[in-house]
């Protein structure tokens, strides 16, 4: 997230409270007035309506005098704040609340339409120049007979209701700058546990990618965004380790193809020169037979890692484990022969079948039963047995040899590792066998484990899908 779009956010909120105020002064301010002006005019029409049917009608049913009900309107002006006139059609003044008109004089409103209202009821500005300001009047009609005989108009100053709806545009904006602080408090709130989280997480990963990998960053949050912090970090711990184990591996790779480079190129190079002598060649011809064979080994292990971690698919099929573990035994018979070792198999039941990569798991319990077998003491026993436990077949491996430390148990599995205990006993070993195995195994889905014990022996056992013909022959 690049630091533009926190800018962006803040311009687009000053700009959301400019408009906001901007539409308050104009859209907000025209509808509250028009609001304030339409109910004004509809209470004035109600009491003119009943002015009208009440004290007018009187007044031309000839049943109450002018003076009487000037009186009441005089009374009901000061009530409603407003001047209440009675005029008839042709626009002369027979009452004004405002004053009393002299008999002998009449007050004529020149111009005067009553149909200066149209479709409405009321009608804004000086009535026909009779007010200096701007007034709202309403008007109601008195019938008599049938008859139109006069009008009721109220008036009242348009001020009145302009700084009414000035007062409740005072509220809107009141509301307005609430809304905004409030929203500038929730800002607030996001850049702290938000924007600065993230800029944080962002800058880790430019970090990381630019491969500094020593870049720390810390993040006092348990939430989401924690998380996400917490995540990166441990991607960039992980990949830092693969670097660190990458490098490791070619380390021990170039090691371990230079000695025996170096002692091929120094034999061959002591025989052509005549360092070591022609009765000799043979000796020196075998050691490089075996440094050679030493190297395909490594090559094929390496390769063999390389496919495993590359996602190489397994062909799978269902076979008895037990018969393969008899095969793989009886290949080691005359290695076995020479040391004075035995090789004692429990076997549950005749057959058990799994369903896994009948030649990759041939491979596991060759490297197993070759790791125990070259670090079992002479005229010792090893053992391999299986076992049944709900869908899972677990094979284990037990030599009664040498063992491995505590400390150095986690790591047996890591490629090229050998143990200070180990290095006297696997001199021609590539350190890749218990790799490959572990691999094999995960491949499968399934798990490997170590037990060991210096100078009492070590034990692996694994595991293995059973296959469903087992439980279908059980029924």
């Amino acid at each position: 997230m690049k630091r533009t779009i926190y800018l962006k956010f803040l311009i687009a909120y000053v700009l959301f409270a400019v408009f906001g105020f901007i539409a308050v002064g104009t859209v907000i301010s025209n509808m509250t007035m028009e609001h304030c002006r339409r109910a004004r005019a509809e209470s004035l029409y109600s009491e003119a309506t009943q002015i009208a049917n009440t004290y007018a009608t009187d007044l031309y049913n000839s049943d109450t005098t002018i003076s009487r009900v000037q009186t009441q309107l005089i009374d009901l002006s000061r009530y409603m704040q407003a001047t209440i006139w009675i005029i008839n059609p042709s626009g002369r003044l027979v009452i004004d609340s405002s004053r009393v008109l002299d008999e002998n004089t009449e007050v004529v409103v020149d111009g005067f339409d009553p149909t200066v209202t149209g479709g409405t009821y009321y009608t804004v500005g000086d009535f026909f120049g009779t007010f200096p300001e701007e007034e709202l009047s309403v008007f109601a009609p008195i019938t008599a007979n049938y008859k139109v005989r006069a009008y009721v108009v109220i008036h009242t100053p348009m001020s009145a209701i302009k700084t009414e709806a000035n007062e409740l545009l005072n509220i809107s904006y009141l509301l307005l700058i609430i809304l905004f602080l409030l929203s500038a408090i929730i800002l607030i709130f996001f850049t702290e546990l938000v924007y600065i989280p993230l800029r944080k997480v962002t800058t880790a990963t430019e970090q990381y990618a630019a491969g500094n990998m020593d870049y720390k960053f810390t993040l006092e949050s348990d939430d989401e965004i924690g998380y996400l912090g917490a995540a990166v970090s441990y991607m960039a711990g992980e990949i830092a380790r693969s670097e660190e184990d990458q490098r490791k591996f070619i380390a021990n790779v170039s090691h371990d193809f230079r000695s025996p480079l170096t002692s091929i190129r120094g034999y061959l190079q002591a025989m052509i020169d005549g360092t070591i002598p022609p009765e000799m060649h043979e000796h020196y011809l075998q050691v490089v037979l075996n440094e050679t064979d030493r190297l395909t080994k490594l090559t094929n292990g390496l390769l063999t890692l390389n496919n495993i971690g590359s996602g190489m698919m397994l062909e799978k099929a269902e076979f008895d484990i037990n018969k393969v573990i008899r095969d793989t035994a009886a290949t080691f018979e005359g290695t076995c022969r020479s040391k004075m070792i035995a090789i004692e198999l429990v076997l549950t039941d005749e057959q058990m079948i799994v369903l896994a990569d009948m030649g990759k798991i041939q491979q596991v319990l060759y490297n197993l039963m070759d790791n125990a077998i070259k670090f079992s003491h002479n005229d010792s026993v090893i053992k391999i047995e299986t076992t049944e436990k709900k869908n899972k077949i677990f094979v284990s491996v037990k030599d009664s040899g040498i063992g491995i430390p505590k400390e150095d148990q986690k790591m047996v599995f890591e490629r090229f590792y050998k143990s200070d205990l180990s290095r006297g006993k696997d001199k021609k070993g590539t350190g890749l066998g218990l790799s490959i195995v572990k691999e094999i195994i995960k491949a499968h889905g399934e798990n490997i484990n170590v037990i060991s014990t210096v100078g009492v022996g070590t034990e692996f056992v694994f595991s293995l899908p059973k296959a469903k013909v087992m439980d279908e022959d059980i029924v």
